[in-house]
């Protein structure tokens, strides 16, 4: 018998060997595979080819019909500008931000805020926005009659706006968090402290000093989160859906539109749209990619120059309003939405319901026991498998000394990728094999979007850690598996259930993986809230957009207090989660 279990130990950990070797190879697989399949097979109908409905020969007619469609070049023009007007306004007052704020308590404040501010999913903080900044919003409410004179709702049309700037104020307030959490990330790899205090013993105010010496450093580490936000940017459809504009819709939002028609002849135009909308995001890429190039110039003139800045407070003072502005909209989102699912009789321009109730609640509890146990069942299972499969790579690299960072943008590809250009692709895949959609393909279709933030999420934390605590472990006898499981994963639990909760935010903000993968038949928070957008039941809509930015929020206040607990009485184990 000893023998027996002593062989069967050594082909276990033969094959655990054997697994993370292959770790990083399989996680590359499952995200650059449906993306490249998915593209690949979006492409082919694009040019007619489709033959379950119809399409036997290659032809250029959906594209024609797709440029001939009416409000065309405005989608376009609206997705463009957005993709790089959002990145450009977040970029910006993150950078600012930090040049007023590095190493102040209130960036110590901020890093303790930005967490609960990220859990929000974009949807839900699209929702706060409409219900804040309408002409019958909270803002307009507090304002008037005293500030505005409005007895009733201005004539105006804020939210759903032709030109889109609703919808890029929304983009802008819920990506300053992502920007500024990736930047606190990336600021320790580079010293700041030291390159400004070099720059200011030249007589440089601070917040020059940190432009002009940490921006250079920091920019590279934060790209392809950047660019991630420009995709994201051109081409959203749920906060396009609940804040954009619909008079034409966004390019993304009406080739949904087009694939969702009971014409399923519009499904080649909506192929051709997606295989557009790919160019459109591309392009909105390249052309940041020359801003970097220019901006770069014109920083390196300006250093050289000399000039010392006399606009420094001004800077910092934009950066600090900024930042607290997103901030403070995103805070008061919340606020309406908890308004309105407990207002009963609110007349304008009163500041608060003259009544409360529970009927909202009351109406969505009959409707909310699928939604939300698909939505736990698939942010869980994605959110377990994409940690479980991160932690391997993480693993395989400080086993092997082989890091992942070359592969790095390929991790990305599917945040980077529009959604719409390559889900179409996976949906002519599953109709083509006669997969019926179910709860199994949305958690895999999740997993692309979960793990890319969940190895963000954690790899920092990982590879940082003081080798000098597993050395110390292996003189004492211990194998690297009882390292693996008895020192190091105790050490890094604090972040291990940070990027959970990060995962398990990240799949419940999906709406278009589970409304386009699931084909209507699963139906989660997000999708069921997203489609109660074009309804009027305010009271309705901001219980579910409530329940969908609840989850997350509960999922970060785990990752805090858990490590709190099991740690109470070893501080320097309880992390920075």
């Amino acid at each position: 018998m000893g023998p027996a279990r002593a062989s069967l130990q050594a082909v276990l950990r033969g094959g655990a060997q054997w697994g993370l070797r292959g770790a990083p190879w399989f996680m590359l697989l499952i995200l650059l595979a449906p993306v490249v399949l998915g593209v690949g097979l979006t492409v082919l109908p694009a040019f007619g080819y489709l033959p379950a409905i119809g399409g036997e020969g290659l032809t250029l007619n959906h594209f024609a019909a797709l440029f001939a469609a009416p409000g065309l070049s405005h989608s376009v023009m609206v997705s463009m500008v957005s993709a790089l007007v959002t990145p450009l306004l977040a970029l910006l007052l993150v950078l600012l931000f930090l040049a007023a704020a590095s190493g102040t308590r209130l960036e110590s404040w901020m890093r303790r805020l930005v967490s609960p501010l990220l859990a929000i999913p974009h949807a839900a903080a699209a929702f706060g926005l409409a219900f804040l900044i309408a002409p019958s919003g909270l803002l307009m409410r507090w304002l008037s009659p005293s500030a505005t004179g409005f007895s009733s709702p201005p004539d105006v049309l804020i939210v759903n706006d032709y030109w889109g700037l609703s919808l890029m104020l929304a983009l802008t307030v819920k990506e300053i968090p992502f920007l500024l959490l990736m930047a606190l990330a990336a600021l320790p790899q580079i010293e700041a402290d030291k390159r400004v205090n070099i720059a200011r013993s030249l007589g440089y105010r601070r917040g020059l000093a940190w432009l002009l010496t940490v921006t250079p450093a920091l920019y590279p580490l934060i790209r392809l989160p950047v660019y991630a936000v420009i995709a994201f940017a051109s081409a959203t459809v749920d906060v396009a859906l609940i804040i954009g504009p619909n008079l034409p819709y966004t390019l993304s939002v009406q080739v949904l539109q087009w694939f969702n028609d009971p014409d399923l002849s519009l499904r080649f135009m909506a192929a051709a749209g997606a295989l557009l909308q790919l160019g459109v995001t591309l392009s909105a890429l390249l052309l940041w990619r020359g801003l970097e190039v220019v901006f770069a110039l014109l920083g390196r003139r300006y250093a050289l120059s000399g000039h010392r800045g006399r606009a420094d407070s001004v800077l910092r003072g934009i950066g600090l309003l900024g930042v607290a502005t997103a901030v403070l909209l995103s805070i008061g989102g919340v606020v309406a939405l908890v308004l309105n699912s407990f207002a009963g009789f609110w007349r304008f321009p009163e500041n608060l319901p003259r009544s409360w109730n529970l009927r909202a609640w009351e109406n969505a509890s009959l409707d909310l026991a699928s939604p939300l146990a698909n939505t736990l069942i698939i942010a869980v299972l994605a959110t377990l498998i994409a940690i479980a499969l991160v932690i391997a790579v993480l693993e395989s690299e400080q086993r092997f000394q082989k890091r992942l960072s070359p592969s790095l943008i390929l991790l990305y590809l599917p945040l980077i990728v529009p959604q719409i250009a390559f889900l179409f692709g996976i949906i002519v895949a599953t109709e083509f094999l006669q997969w019926t959609p179910n709860i199994a393909m949305v958690i895999f279709a999740h997993l692309l979007f979960v793990l890319p933030y969940s190895f963000l999420a954690l790899s920092e934390a990982y590879r940082r850690l003081d080798p000098r605590w597993s050395q110390l472990a292996a003189t004492l006898g211990a194998s690297q598996w009882q390292v693996f499981w008895k020192v190091r994963l105790p050490l890094l639990l604090a972040p291990c259930l940070t990027a959970m909760a990060v995962g398990f935010a990240v799949s419940i903000s999906q709406y278009l993986a589970s409304q386009l993968i699931g084909a209507g038949r699963v139906s989660t928070l997000t999708t069921e809230a997203v489609a109660l957008a074009s309804g009027g039941n305010r009271s309705i809509i901001a219980v579910w957009a409530l329940l969908q930015a609840v989850l997350p929020m509960l999922g970060f206040m785990l990752a805090l207090f858990v490590p709190r607990l099991v740690w109470r009485n070893r501080k320097g184990m309880r992390g920075s989660a």
